[in-house]
């Protein structure tokens, strides 16, 4: 069986998000990790030393006390659901989040990532500076991002972008067999800027390798590669978005160049980060 990691902090985006987490386990037949980290505060002053002890304790049954209420009501989202059948198992632990999500997706051997993100509207926002971009960056399996205002849909179309390089084959392959189990077809989009000469030879062999597949092959000419995306899954009614994770600052490097139009369009679907 395999295996959903959630980080949760009980939220209402987190509670948003975990409806795809449910869903995602209904159809991989996996069972979720819930994960809630908590860092414990620092005292202020420096002659507190004798009762950090102290603080520290009350500090964790504050946390078990919230966290044994809050555990209960992802179950009943799962009722809600009708998915109360799905397997969920719940860690609550000290530490840093990002680092702590890391140690148990390797411990664990989870398959997948799920968690929401907050006050993020355009592609930029989401991509760059938030803790989920921390996770997608350093993690080494697959990571689904849920907007704040995102309502639960089924996927039935997918946006993967590539420039075509060899190595996104694979990726393509591993968003290819999720599509397979969602029922989801993909459109395959590459932006290339309009002034420069491109050799179209690894086309032709991404196009070749997925002969026989639910996939669609786009070329846009744009440089903007952010307002090129919004404007494709607008007119397609796209509801994922797969990106190729190839190294650590990747987004960056992805929307350094983009002139970004900031468009008032909320990107209210998922995103999943493929390694």
């Amino acid at each position: 069986m395999k295996k959903i990691l959630f980080p949760t902090d009980f939220s209402d985006v987190s509670k948003n998000a975990f409806i795809y987490a449910l869903k995602l386990a209904d159809a991989v037949n996996a069972e979720i990790v819930t994960l809630h980290v908590y860092e414990a505060d620092s005292p202020a002053y420096l002659d507190a030393s004798i009762y950090l002890q102290e603080i520290y304790e009350y500090e964790e049954l504050s946390e078990f006390e919230n966290y044994k209420d809050a555990v209960p009501l992802l179950r009943n989202i799962a009722q809600a659901n009708d998915l109360g059948h799905i397997q969920i198992s719940n860690v609550l632990i000290q530490g840093s989040l990002v680092a702590e999500v890391l140690q148990i997706s390797k411990k664990e051997k989870i398959d997948f990532i799920v968690m929401g993100t907050k006050g993020a509207t355009h592609l930029r926002q989401i991509f760059l500076g938030t803790t989920l971009t921390k996770i997608m960056d350093e993690s080494k399996i697959t990571v689904l991002g849920i907007p704040e205002n995102c309502e639960y849909k089924p996927i039935n179309r997918i946006l993967f972008t590539t420039k075509y390089h060899f190595d996104d084959i694979d990726a393509l392959q591993k968003t290819q067999n999720l599509a397979k189990v969602l029922n989801a077809h993909i459109d395959c989009l590459n932006i290339k800027p309009p002034h420069k000469v491109h050799n179209d030879d690894f086309a032709a062999d991404f196009k070749n390798v997925f002969n026989n597949s639910d996939v669609t092959f786009h070329s846009v000419l744009s440089d903007d590669t952010e307002g090129a995306i919004l404007d494709f899954i607008q007119r397609n009614s796209i509801n994922m978005i797969a990106v190729h994770i190839k190294h650590k600052g990747f987004f960056e490097k992805l929307f350094q160049v983009s002139l970004s139009k900031k468009l008032a369009v909320n990107i209210n679907i998922p995103f999943l980060s493929v390694k």
